[in-house]
């Protein structure tokens, strides 16, 4: 029986590479999970979690978007960021946090600052918040 393999890559590494039962990808239009045998398909994805399932147990990683391919029972993850919850500073994100809601209220009187882009942050801000905590 062929096995389903997953390679996830940042700009930085090759972050994880494995056989895996499946993985659940926060798509653009909402999450999807990809088992074996899955169907050919190319996505993107968004901020959120990407849930990993393999022989040793469930693994959580928060990602703040990318690609994804599935061909011949392969999947192929190109993220922008990819962290472990270890990984993650929770002061650093909750200071990012703090940021990002400052500005969205400036926004409200400033035209300088960029509402999508502090919306952006509040979001990866959260995400990484979330993961952290298990």
């Amino acid at each position: 029986m062929e096995q389903l393999r997953l390679e996830i890559i940042t700009p930085k590494k090759m972050v994880y590479d494995n056989v895996v039962k499946s993985v659940t990808i926060p798509g653009s239009i909402g999450s999807f999970q990809v088992l074996n045998l899955h169907a050919p398909l190319l996505s993107s994805f968004e901020i959120g979690v990407i849930k990993v399932v393999d022989d040793s147990g469930e693994k959580h990683f928060a990602t703040s978007g990318g690609t994804a391919e599935v061909l011949d029972n392969k999947v192929l993850i190109l993220a922008e960021t990819l962290e472990a919850p270890q990984e993650i500073d929770i002061e650093r994100a909750k200071e990012s946090e703090k940021r990002a809601r400052e500005r969205l209220k400036l926004e409200n009187r400033q035209k300088e600052v960029d509402a999508l882009r502090a919306e952006l942050a509040l979001k990866r801000a959260l995400n990484r918040i979330k993961i952290s905590a298990g």
